[in-house]
């Protein structure tokens, strides 16, 4: 099945990976990945779990920082209860394997709270100090994804700016389209490198997933003279509500969903395109962010 073949495939170039940095004596940093949106309702946060427990069925160890500070529901999707966040952190009162929720498939959740929010209004070696503490993540995953809100808010773009990649999420609607652009373009106004995905959501076959990518990456290549690369697309599937109203990722619950079979593929995709550069890790991410607030 090609299916079992693409994942034997990355797995095998994932150990591979392991087994290099091992011989050069080098840790293998974090993948700081951001996951992002121009407009709300596209998605976004039902995608970063369910990728993310794909990503985990290749091998990889992830942990989710749910960034959305406004209006956090990484817990609401998964049916979890978190007792901290990282603003208990932040004062001193957890570790931050303290505040580790571990979820379905050993997909590790981490609740953002206020605590990077109330880093604008530290003093230079509290910060050193908080980010001391984050830097215990390094070993701890191969991939961080950034849930971040939607839309174009400092704190948005301060994760997208501090990360080594972005995922964009739009659907095929013109709105999500025009606002998803004017995110990439804010972006690459402030940052000039950097890979951009995109991700198409709610399609109802390939070829409109193919014709909405094309809309944004012709206009971007031509106006911002970004290659965005088109990650791939989900199909506009019931299973996806379904799993919504019951609080279980839809990997899970609908494990032979057209929506599934797409978030797979999707992060099949992504691991092929995975060691083209060497991640910043989680300690550089956190300083860039810190600089970003303040």
């Amino acid at each position: 099945m090609r299916d079992q073949a693409e994942k034997l495939r990355v797995l095998a170039r994932t150990l591979k990976h392991q087994v290099e940095c091992e011989i050069k004596g080098t840790q293998k940093k974090t993948r700081i990945i951001a996951v992002t949106s121009g407009k709300g309702g596209v998605g976004k946060t039902n995608f970063t779990i369910n990728f993310a427990l794909a990503l985990t069925s290749f091998g990889q160890r992830v942990i989710i920082l749910d960034a959305d500070l406004g209006l956090a529901n990484i817990d609401v999707i998964l049916g979890i209860n978190p007792t901290y966040n990282l603003y208990h952190v932040l004062k001193g009162e957890k570790n931050i394997q303290d505040i580790i929720i571990t979820g379905p498939q050993g997909l590790q959740i981490i609740a953002g709270g206020s605590g990077i929010q109330e880093m604008a209004n530290l003093r230079r070696w509290q910060v050193e100090q908080f980010i001391s503490k984050l830097e215990g993540l390094e070993g701890m995953a191969d991939i961080l994804i950034i849930d971040t809100a939607a839309g174009l808010s400092r704190n948005v773009m301060s994760f997208v700016l501090a990360a080594d990649e972005v995922i964009v999420i739009t659907t095929p609607e013109p709105t999500a389209i025009t606002d998803a652009y004017g995110l990439v373009k804010a972006m690459t106004s402030k940052k000039k490198h950097g890979v951009v995905h995109l991700v198409v959501n709610r399609v109802e076959d390939a070829e409109e997933a193919d014709l909405t990518a094309s809309k944004l990456s012709i206009v971007a290549e031509k106006f911002l003279k970004l290659n965005i690369g088109h990650l791939g697309f989900i199909l506009d599937d019931p299973a996806v509500s379904k799993s919504v109203k019951s609080q279980e990722p839809f990997l899970l619950k609908f494990p032979k969903s057209p929506a599934t079979e797409c978030i797979q593929r999707l992060a099949a995709q992504l691991m092929e395109q995975g060691y083209n550069s060497e991640p910043s890790g989680v300690k550089a991410f956190f300083g860039k962010i810190a600089k970003l607030f303040g």
